[in-house]
């Protein structure tokens, strides 16, 4: 089944086209990278995915309901929830703590009803520290659970800001550049992290550079350059399009996946 359907989407600033009618579609239970080289329109095309740029024209539906123009923290509602390449952690905060705050997008209890204490307030709260260590230890962070974000290595806050994300309940998850500045072990264990996420039903969608993650864990791979798509495929055929290959002529971090 499609989930994500991208119908020939522009983004024009004044007289700059960042991304020129791109259309492609990721069906459920995929893992779909979009590649290509640097200022190619990756990081405009995924904010216009997660509505946090509406488009020129074009536009983007999930599950058949059109997400173009809506507010993000509705199209999150509606369970398209994204990562940033910044980690957006409270660093004062512990692993724990920052997880059980980004479960408040779902809360349900009202304001007054917490102050009071009201059972739903109780419930709930004890239901959403529940959920939190639940989705820490899946992400293989449950035994720094307790630790300050400040104080955790690189790779650790990056799938910390995978589990805030995971907190919304997404159906479709956006990733962007997940392995950005990981050393192999720390990339490994993001793969196998991405391919966990997988297996507990939700889709992929993420933006990436690290072409050997790319090619061993994508079920489908999107390519753009300079604003536009220029091939998509498996990742063996991605691997030998000479499109591809031209584009990225001069990147030195293409490996392909050899």
């Amino acid at each position: 089944m499609t989930l994500l359907q991208v119908d020939g989407v522009t983004k024009q600033f004044g007289g700059l086209t960042a991304v020129n009618n791109v259309s492609f579609s990721v069906e459920e239970g995929q893992i779909c990278s979009v590649i290509g080289p640097n200022g190619a329109g990756k990081s405009t095309l995924f904010k216009l995915i997660s509505s946090f740029l509406v488009p020129t024209s074009g536009q983007v539906r999930f599950d058949g309901a059109q997400v173009s123009g809506l507010k993000p923290h509705v199209a999150a509602r509606m369970g398209v929830v994204r990562t940033f390449q910044e980690t957006t952690v409270f660093k004062e905060m512990t692993a724990l703590e920052n997880v059980i705050v980004a479960h408040q997008l779902g809360l349900q209890s009202r304001t007054l009803g917490v102050f009071l204490g009201s059972r739903l307030a109780r419930d709930e709260n004890a239901a959403i520290r529940d959920s939190s260590s639940e989705i820490l230890d899946y992400l293989g962070l449950g035994h720094v659970k307790d630790e300050r974000a400040v104080n955790l290595p690189h790779g650790y806050l990056r799938a910390l800001g995978i589990a805030i994300a995971m907190a919304a309940k997404p159906r479709l998850l956006l990733l962007d550049e997940p392995f950005a500045g990981m050393n192999p072990d720390e990339t490994n264990r993001a793969m196998e992290m991405v391919q966990g996420i997988r297996r507990r039903g939700i889709t992929v969608l993420l933006v990436e550079h690290d072409m050997r993650a790319v090619m061993n864990i994508s079920d489908w791979i999107v390519v753009i350059s300079f604003g536009s798509k220029i091939a998509e495929g498996k990742p063996e055929a991605i691997r030998a399009d000479e499109a591809v290959i031209a584009a990225y002529l001069g990147e030195d971090d293409l490996e392909l996946g050899h």
